[in-house]
């Protein structure tokens, strides 16, 4: 059997379907690590942690911030069963940083707060903001350089 040559990616929140396209390539924010996957990957099945997800298109790429949920690879699919999923530009990034200011304020008072809660808060505002940056350099793979300093 030949492998395939593209990839069918589905991400699922409870909300919706927010991605549904055949794609050259993804890279997974797994509980145990970053994971990339190709055409023709051997099955598994995964968690999610919280992280930047991005998939590719030719020489075009995609990021997204997920957290928590799963993953299963088949050789011709990837399907995401994710908490949360956000693409770069749909980020509001003065509610990130507003979340991570409050974050940042229940860690410093860590014996009136469940710190796990205030952490896993902390984490996901930061890679909002992350993927949000993302969305200004997004695009062809090569091309994605930081603009030049100012003044």
């Amino acid at each position: 059997m030949a492998l395939p040559t593209s990839i069918q990616l589905q991400i699922v929140t409870p909300d919706k379907l927010l991605v549904n396209e055949q794609v050259d390539e993804v890279q997974v924010p797994g509980s145990e690590g970053y994971f990339g996957v190709l055409p023709g990957h051997t099955p598994m099945l995964a968690s999610l942690a919280v992280g930047e997800l991005w998939y590719r298109k030719g020489q075009e790429k995609t990021f997204l911030s997920v957290a928590f949920g799963f993953c299963e690879v088949l050789p011709d699919r990837v399907t995401i069963l994710a908490q949360l999923a956000e693409r770069a530009e749909d980020i509001d990034i003065a509610r990130a940083e507003e979340a991570k200011r409050r974050a940042e304020q229940r860690l410093a008072q860590a014996t009136e707060v469940d710190y796990e809660r205030a952490r896993t808060a902390l984490t996901k505002s930061l890679m909002r903001l992350q993927v949000s940056s993302r969305s200004q350099f997004a695009g062809r793979v090569g091309k994605q350089r930081m603009p030049p300093p100012q003044g």
